[in-house]
């Protein structure tokens, strides 16, 4: 088991890497006036998300690993506990944001952005409450 924790954790901090950075460079993709520029944060833009979205899958097999042999395959199914319904409903969340993230993406090849580098500046800030929050629930189990 704790081989299979120490690499839902790697993956976890590989993809949480992704969604910290990607945003990022949406942010500069905003601010940027120059097409070689723009054609050189969209081909990292491009690769990163590519990378990233290969990153959240073993982290999301790890974790379901970990769920079943902690709280499965026991008679009546699995009773879990509130602290992992609230940790699942966060990591659904952070698939939306990451699947948000590639819709921008799209926004931006297609040059139809609307939004401005402030906007996106804070919308870098969503993983980071989100990883706070999951962090805190799978430490302190407040319920």
């Amino acid at each position: 088991m704790l081989w299979i924790k120490a690499l839902h954790i790697v993956f976890i901090t590989s993809w949480f890497a992704g969604l910290f950075y990607l945003p990022r460079i949406f942010v500069n993709l905003a601010m940027e006036t120059e097409t070689v520029a723009t054609e050189r944060l969209l081909l990292m833009a491009r690769k990163l998300y590519r990378f990233m979205s290969i990153l959240a899958l073993p982290a999301m097999v790890f974790g379901l690993v970990l769920l079943w042999m902690q709280y499965g395959g026991g008679e009546g199914g699995m009773k879990l506990p509130g602290w992992i319904h609230a940790k699942l409903t966060l990591v659904v969340l952070l698939l939306g944001y990451h699947h948000a993230c590639g819709a921008i993406l799209r926004k931006f090849e297609k040059g139809i952005n609307q939004r401005s580098h402030t906007w996106f500046r804070w919308f870098n800030e969503v993983p980071v409450v989100m990883l706070l929050a999951i962090v805190i629930l799978v430490v302190v189990k407040p319920f």
